[in-house]
């Protein structure tokens, strides 16, 4: 399978992922990487690393869509952009597989809606990120986590098929879904919870347990928690901060007294593994759900390490067939008495 990878795209780009995409490589042996961005500075680049050059290729991609640029406008005016080039590629080329990037996560939702395509009878489609837990190797989903910040209860409904059909392509039997709300009881919530919810507890093919709280997101308790992308958004983004200065805290005590350090140096190896267990880095990017084919979104700030993480879990999701998934979940709920409108 070919593997398209935005060279162009995040903050430490393209050294960061030409570093990630060759490890990539060296980890799994059953993907090719099309490398998409100016072809002149990405022979320059992979000079310096030694792989394995018949499972490289570079697609030529002169134009980059920034940050900064407005989304739609910049997909319809950067046609040649690494973006637009590797959505045309991934659409009509039944080798390409999927499409990972670092780059604008506006651009990349954009330009996967119109360029790739909606799965058929999706609303909107979604991020959805795995996040640690509390429960050692369990994992979460989180679903929407940013790409919509305004929702319906349809929408709402829709990931939690969509998020469903992705947690058992991963292995999760009957995976527990949760809204998220302001109180576990039924009649919390705001006004899109209040009419989502019964929708819910009707639907299909989802295992849902009712409303849950944003404090029990990491407790490994569910696996798939539901919610607009606003709230989403900053749910993860709260988490990531929190963990992120909980070590910072841990740190500081521990260098702070002679004892401290002393209890530091015999809980190293400790440290080191709940620093791994709880770095985004290891853990890739958000699949974007409902469309045609896997679009894997890393991280801005994505490294070495992180951009590795994203290109491996782009070849193994690629074999999921998420998108027929997707279909079989919605098609139960209009051939049964339930409907989702």
């Amino acid at each position: 399978m070919k593997i398209l990878i935005d060279a162009f795209g995040g903050d430490n780009s393209p050294k960061a992922v030409i570093e990630g995409t060759v490890d990539a490589l060296k980890e799994n042996k059953d993907f090719t990487a099309v490398l998409v961005g100016d072809k002149e500075k990405l022979d320059s680049l992979l000079k310096e690393f030694d792989y394995d050059k018949s499972r490289v290729e570079i697609l030529h991609a002169p134009d980059v869509i920034t940050c900064e640029e407005e989304p739609t406008v910049a997909i319809r005016r950067k046609p040649e952009s690494s973006i637009c080039v590797a959505f045309k590629e991934l659409k009509e080329n039944p080798e390409a597989k999927a499409f990972v990037s670092a780059g604008s996560t506006g651009a990349v939702l954009v330009g996967a809606t119109l360029k790739l395509g909606r799965i058929k009878g999706v609303n909107r489609p979604a991020l959805c990120p795995i996040l640690p837990t509390a429960q050692g190797d369990k994992r979460v989903l989180l679903m929407d986590s940013g790409a919509n910040a305004d929702c319906k209860a349809i929408n709402l409904f829709q990931f939690a098929l969509m998020g469903t059909a992705y947690a058992e392509a991963l292995g999760i039997e009957n995976p527990k879904v949760a809204l998220l709300s302001n109180g576990t009881e039924d009649e919390k919530g705001n006004m899109l919870n209040h009419e989502v919810f019964p929708m819910l507890k009707q639907a299909k093919g989802i295992n849902f347990v009712g409303n849950m709280e944003a404090r029990e997101i990491i407790s490994g308790d569910i696996d798939l928690v539901v919610t607009d992308g606003f709230a989403g958004n900053i749910a993860i983004k709260a988490i990531e901060g929190a963990v992120s200065n909980l070590m910072k805290i841990i740190k500081g005590s521990i260098y702070s007294s002679t004892k401290g350090k002393l209890g530091g140096l015999l809980l190293k190896s400790n440290f080191k593994e709940l620093k791994k267990t709880l770095d985004y880095n290891n853990y890739g990017g958000a699949l974007f759900l409902g469309v045609n084919k896997a679009v894997i979104k890393a991280h801005g700030s994505s490294g070495r390490e992180a951009f590795k993480a994203a290109v491996l879990q782009a070849v193994r999701y690629a074999d999921f067939d998420i998108a027929d998934k997707i279909t079989e979940k919605l098609s139960m709920q209009d051939s049964g008495e339930e409907k989702a409108e």
